[in-house]
């Protein structure tokens, strides 16, 4: 027996021993894989080189910026499109200006994705580049809408032989789910406060109500407009022009047509395009074009620069606003832990608070709007509006000092819901049933399997009411316009930015810039300040050393649910019965 059991133990030892071999074996591999990895991209320095080109070459989603991935999730995540930051972009592009080394930008449009308010952004920036003197030229075998509004600040448009151009406008196009509902047996038990409140639709309608048709009519030919002026003033053309050519299906239309109209410069196939730009920057046809991609130009320095006593803070919040820790989206913890950070820096003197987010959770945002509160009475605070900010994203914006909105970004939604589903119908279909027994009248409320009765739905209806009246006092404080007088924009409408400085919801127009600008004036520092970003990003080596699996996972979901990844969140909160919900439509589908 004793010899039975020194075997044993000898062999669990052993197999133990080999089990931590085999762990620091794959580890060492692991990480020798990943330090080269990581030293080969540090040995990779870029050079700008004289004569060069910003070679913009837009392709995948644009969002407002990207950390750069770690080796770990490169390794192990899926295969991901390509984020590309809109800070970096703007960067890029501004460095492009004043570095004599860059002679012109090459904007070379692929399939990206972007919002109108980026594209705004983008477009600025390049009006601004052609200040300098510099040329741009632009490129695409199929112009996307949004690619072809920034391709018309171009000096020259060129376009392959038998490419495509798309100006179609702009539709919204919701999707509604009220049969499908019915088919699982769900009901969607909806309260809300406003007449334009139209998240809930999609839950209890197959069609738009007339309230939100209004809306989105209004919002959207606001925004063409300012799409369309800028397209007909680049190519000296009419608004009329522009309205028939959008009428006209140019996606279809041979690129004959395309010239003949105007819309673009010329028809040149991708290999003379460089030869052309070869001749603008007089090089040889054989040579290489010397070129530096946005990604190149984050290692070329202007100056160093450093935390100083006069710094702005720029302060990032996109995504939903739920409650939470962590750093995925816009948690209330975590942000107003950020942001007493931020009031506490002696040496930081104003913040931007830039903000996409169409909003979320009410509590959430009532918690960040507290602290914003806070932060202001030390130090000017000023919102800098990106695509969306609104229902929530209003919400956490309307305590700042001052709000910068573009034209084009969606805002406003001043309204709340509830919706808690009864599934009823669903365990009726597959033969389950409830039963309850409970000590007090609403024992046993939340209970999903069944309806809400009569004092239940009061209760529930009272509590949105007061949440609405809340969002409109903090709203009402915070713009100093009186409650009354603010109710007629509330109700849960949706306005452009534009609208909104219309009616007293915005202060002015324009970007992430101007929002700096206006910070630095308050805070009277001249011109004399450096800007920091935050929440800072991690380095690839804090994503490897500590990779977030939360963000793994949030990117895993975007990945694979694409539109509805949104739908998805509002779902999650319902469940974890975060039942009051300060948001736009999950989905408003702009095209």
């Amino acid at each position: 027996m004793k010899d039975f059991l020194k075997i044993m133990l000898a062999s669990a030892l052993g197999f133990l021993i080999a089990q931590l071999l085999i762990f620091f074996i794959a580890l060492g591999f692991f990480l020798g894989t990943a330090g080269s990895l990581m030293s080969v991209k540090s040995t990779e320095k870029f050079t700008l080189q004289e004569n060069s080109v910003l070679h913009l070459k837009l392709n995948g989603p644009i969002v407002e910026r990207t950390v750069e991935l770690s080796p770990f999730t490169t390794m192990i995540g899926p295969d991901y499109p390509t984020n590309m930051g809109l800070n970096d972009i703007v960067s890029a592009i501004r460095k492009a200006k004043s570095n004599t080394q860059i002679k012109g930008i090459y904007l070379d449009s692929r399939m990206f994705s972007a919002s109108m308010a980026t594209l705004a952004e983008i477009r600025g920036e390049l009006e601004s580049f052609k200040e300098s003197g510099k040329f741009i030229v632009s490129y695409a075998d199929t112009y996307t809408q949004g690619g072809y509004y920034l391709a018309s600040a171009a000096d020259k448009i060129a376009i392959n032989p038998q490419g495509m151009l798309d100006l179609h406008g702009l539709a919204s196009i919701p999707i509604f789910f009220k049969d499908a509902l019915d088919k699982l047996g769900i009901e969607m038990q909806i309260f809300k406060v406003g007449t334009y409140k139209s998240a809930v639709e999609p839950f209890t309608q197959n069609e738009m109500s007339e309230a939100n048709r209004e809306q989105i009519n209004s919002y959207l030919n606001d925004a063409w407009s300012f799409l369309r002026s800028d397209i007909a003033k680049a190519r000296s053309l009419t608004i009329d022009e522009v309205d028939a050519l959008a009428n006209s299906l140019t996606l279809m239309q041979p690129t004959d047509f395309l010239l003949t109209e105007n819309l673009v410069d010329t028809m040149l196939f991708e290999t003379e395009m460089k030869d052309y730009i070869r001749s603008l920057l007089n090089i040889n046809k054989d040579n290489k074009i010397p070129s530096a991609t946005v990604e190149n130009m984050k290692s070329v320095r202007t100056k160093t620069v450093q935390k100083t006593s006069n710094t702005i803070a720029l302060l990032y919040a996109e995504g939903e606003i739920v409650s939470g820790t962590g750093s995925t989206g816009i948690q209330d913890k975590y942000f107003v832990d950020q942001i007493e950070k931020l009031r506490k820096d002696d040496d930081i003197k104003a913040v931007v608070f830039r903000i996409n987010s169409g909003g979320g959770s009410a509590y959430a945002s009532e918690q960040i709007w507290k602290a914003i509160g806070g932060l202001k009475a030390e130090k000017p605070v000023v919102a800098s509006m990106g695509d969306l900010a609104a229902s929530g994203g209003y919400y956490i914006a309307c305590n700042s000092d001052k709000i910068v909105a573009q034209p084009t970004t969606i805002t406003g939604s001043i309204g709340i819901f509830g919706m808690i589903p009864n599934m009823e119908g669903t365990s009726d279909k597959v033969g389950i049933s409830t039963d309850a027994v409970k000590t007090n009248k609403f024992g046993d409320f939340g209970n999903i399997s069944r309806p809400l009765n009569v004092d239940e739905k009061q209760v529930v209806q009272a509590h949105v009411e007061r949440g609405y009246d809340l969002f409109l006092t903090r709203c009402s404080e915070g713009r100093g316009i009186s409650k009354d007088t603010l109710a007629l924009y509330a109700e849960g409408r949706v306005w452009t930015g534009n609208q909104a400085k219309e009616i007293g919801l915005v202060d002015e127009l324009g970007g992430i810039e101007k929002a700096i600008e206006i910070a630095a004036e308050m805070a009277n520092l001249g011109k004399s300040y450096v800007i920091f970003e935050y929440p800072k990003l991690r380095s690839p080596l804090e994503e490897l050393l500590n990779p977030s699996r939360e963000e793994l996972a949030t990117e895993t979901l975007k990945d694979i649910l694409g539109d509805s990844y949104e739908l998805f969140i509002l779902l999650k909160d319902i469940k974890e019965q975060d039942y009051i919900q300060a948001r736009v439509p999950y989905g408003l589908n702009i095209q």
